[in-house]
């Protein structure tokens, strides 16, 4: 998926804002970005720029590829972040329940959590074996409109609920979507009474141009959803058809994550918006 232009119009104001806004940038450039490029993304100052990825250096979070080189994060981050994961408990609960579903679908298989107005993808098993493999990033924010993560999600919320949650978001420029995705409420909300009545999403060229997935939501009592497991594949392999056999196994893995998640504090706690 595309990232959004970031434009000076919207650049980030706040120095805690700014330091977020790098650190969001770097994570979609593993192989380093320039100091001048970021400063234009982001729209900030270069020298500002500049004296922010100094003290980001210092404290261990960025470093130079080379002397006067591109910057990239260091693994200070993502160490964070899985600590935070492994002590909630997420991945002891539900890796192996995305293993199985991985192994059933021979897909790509991941969680995402919902995380106050965010679905946020946290985990993945990857049972492509031969061919093409779909394996986009982790930890992004999911665009609701256009995924079947988000569709799940928003079919377990009301329609003015769900209304909110995309107009906050957005729709997306054409290029962050594929050429099914709905890019209206109306139609948006016929394809979310369609998920309810089968009992989980499908999207069918809509995340991205010859790309397929479904999902489920994880449901809690008194919780509403709070995360949801999707399968996502090419076209040529998960077509409609995969799809359907596979929403039984689809929804009872959601149906044993939300059982499990009651060991997990993050889970129990988890506010969904």
């Amino acid at each position: 998926m595309q990232k959004e232009n970031t434009s000076a119009a919207s650049a980030p104001s706040g120095t805690v804002e700014r330091v977020l806004a790098i650190l969001e940038l770097l994570s979609h450039q593993p192989e380093g970005i320039a100091l001048g490029e970021m400063a234009d993304e982001l729209g900030l100052p270069r020298s500002a720029c500049h004296r922010l990825l100094a003290d980001l250096a210092r404290c261990g979070y960025v470093r130079q590829l080379r002397e006067q080189g591109d910057y990239v994060l260091t693994t200070k981050m993502p160490a964070l972040g899985l600590n935070f994961l492994g002590g909630a408990g997420i991945v002891d609960i539900a890796q192996p329940i995305i293993d199985r579903l991985a192994e059933v679908s021979g897909e790509l298989v991941r969680l995402a959590l919902v995380d106050g107005d965010s679905l946020i993808f946290v985990a993945k098993a990857q049972g492509a074996r031969t061919g093409l493999r779909y394996d986009p990033d982790m930890g992004i924010d999911v665009r609701l409109s256009c995924s079947a993560g988000g569709h799940a999600w928003l079919m377990t919320l009301s329609e003015e609920r769900a209304t909110e949650l995309v107009a906050r978001q957005g729709f997306g420029q054409p290029a962050q979507f594929g050429p099914g995705a709905p890019t209206t409420f109306k139609a948006l909300m016929k394809t979310l009474d369609e998920d309810r009545k089968r009992g989980f999403s499908m999207i069918v060229e809509s995340y991205a141009p010859g790309m397929t997935a479904m999902a489920a939501p994880v449901m809690r009592r008194q919780q509403g959803a709070i995360a949801v497991i999707t399968i996502a594949g090419p076209l040529l392999r998960l077509s409609p058809a995969r799809m359907q056999e596979l929403g039984r196994p689809l929804v009872q893995a959601a149906h044993e994550l939300a059982l499990a998640s009651a060991s997990s504090p993050l889970f129990t706690l988890r506010r969904t918006g």
